[in-house]
């Protein structure tokens, strides 16, 4: 007999008999009960045994954590809170776990708690939810583009060049640490490194994943991204993944659109397959909320801001027009940001995104056409000369969550724009070339996963949407 997950064995077509099923043991009462897990599912399955006609030695060795192979009936459940429960007929200890020592026991564990237990902290309800989530995520992410045409691109992830031109990177090399070679001018001689050249981490695929729109029409990278910044925030992580969409012919409406419409189905799609966990985790927050001062609750339940952002049409607004919204809004009058807004050009802080979406709009907004110099070179300049067709999309609870632009296509205007910011030239000699040889109109997007999953799971630390996090300090596991 196959053994079944328990996630098949609690759907609701199941008939009953004779079933097989391996998981952990969550926990075990009265000599009688043991609620098992196999990860398939949120739910427990209520296990049953005869403990009069089971071996004492098997019995004391059914502890939380224990891995076992139980084989028996399933049967409709006497008791509360599930539908069918197992009947034992036989147990098999697979894997023993020490009830003196075993870390997940069955109470409340802080999160703190368990990003040093990362390794097993799966085990508990709240993070098995959480990469349950993260998995169909990924495959909706997967399925949207595979779906809308786009060719999957893998950029490196060793490269030489800085695509945010941020500096904030993680070099690499072979060289010897204690005695690298020198120049004659005493600096490290990269021409004798591995790759021959100074190289690093990368903090981006877009650039990469522009040469392949240029030739493939839509392309979509989705991999990991480095960031040697030395931010031990709630929302910095110095390796995550990002997802980058490129497409050519395409300018910034058709970006928002877009990005739109991917938003929604990715979301849309954990409302339809991934809905016992999402409950859990909304009354999760909305148990926290409770113990909250009145002003520091949250709005909306989690489901709800799922479903305002799946149901809302997202407003599109100027950079100039939010600003003027702003600098009149209440708040900033009465003081009440801690970054007030005072002049065309300031850089907006999460207070003010949220702002416009959860009190001014009361929907996602799509933010565009900032100023030049507080965005990325590679983004098309304005007729003004003062503003690029970028574009941030702003949700409720976090601000912004997604980041991009209609490309520069012009290489005259680009090159300009290189040489004011100190870029080499010589260095993106390649990504010059696709202004050259047949240029257009192309535009793309990037998305931050951890800053989905963090959304749609409502946890508040990006350390507990990734299953190992990489932060300063720590490189754990």
């Amino acid at each position: 007999m196959k053994p079944s997950t328990i996630s098949e064995l609690l759907s609701k077509d199941i008939t009953l008999h004779e079933v097989e099923v391996k998981g952990w043991v969550r926990t075990f009462r009265a000599n009688r009960f043991i609620a098992l897990n196999d990860g398939s599912s949120l739910q427990n399955i209520q296990c049953v045994v005869d403990f009069e006609n089971t071996d004492e030695n098997t019995l004391k060795r059914i502890t939380t954590g224990a891995a076992v192979h139980i084989k028996g009936e399933l049967t409709e459940s006497q008791g509360k809170g599930q539908s069918v429960e197992i009947q034992v007929s036989s147990i098999t200890i697979l894997g023993d776990s020490d009830p003196e020592t075993y870390p997940i026991q069955p109470k409340k564990h802080s999160f703190e708690f368990l990003r040093e237990q990362a390794h097993l902290r799966t085990r508990t309800n709240t993070f098995s939810a959480v990469m349950r989530l993260r998995s169909a995520l990924s495959f909706a992410i997967h399925q949207y583009f595979n779906t809308n045409g786009f060719h999957y691109v893998h950029t490196p992830i060793i490269t030489g060049s800085d695509a945010e031109g941020a500096g904030e990177m993680f070099r690499v090399t072979n060289l010897d640490a204690k005695n690298p070679p020198l120049t004659e001018n005493g600096e490290v001689d990269y021409t004798k490194d591995f790759f021959g050249k100074e190289t690093n981490l990368t903090v981006s695929g877009q650039l990469e994943a522009e040469t392949y729109a240029m030739s493939l029409g839509k392309v979509y990278t989705f991999g990991p991204t480095f960031r040697a910044e030395n931010s031990n925030t709630s929302r910095h992580l110095s390796e995550f993944w990002m997802i980058e969409p490129e497409v050519a012919f395409m300018d910034l409406a058709g970006n928002m659109d877009l990005a739109e419409d991917f938003m929604k189905y990715v979301i849309n799609y954990v409302l339809t397959n991934n809905h016992d966990d999402l409950v859990f985790l909304d009354q999760r927050l909305q148990d926290e909320d409770k113990k909250k001062p009145q002003a520091e609750r949250n709005e909306m339940t989690l489901l709800e801001k799922l479903r305002f952002v799946v149901d809302n049409n997202f407003k599109r607004v100027s950079y100039t027009e939010a600003i003027d919204i702003l600098r009149n809004s209440k708040p900033n009058k009465k003081k009440k940001f801690n970054y007030l807004i005072e002049e065309w050009g300031a850089d907006l802080q999460s207070e003010h995104e949220r702002f416009l979406v959860e009190k001014h709009f009361k929907c996602p907004v799509i933010l565009f056409d900032y100023p030049a110099n507080i965005k990325a070179f590679y983004m098309r300049l304005n007729e003004d000369g003062k503003t690029v067709r970028a574009m941030d999309i702003l949700f409720p609870g976090i601000g912004e969550i997604v980041g991009g632009a209609q490309r520069e296509e012009r290489l005259d205007v680009l090159k300009q724009k290189m040489a004011v910011l100190g870029i080499d030239e010589e260095e993106l000699w390649w990504y010059l070339d696709l202004r050259k040889y047949g240029t257009a109109v192309h535009s793309g997007f990037g998305l931050g996963f951890e800053r989905l999953v963090m959304f749609t799971t409502g946890m508040t630390n990006i350390r507990d949407v990734i299953p190992f996090p990489r932060t300063p300090q720590n490189a754990e596991f």
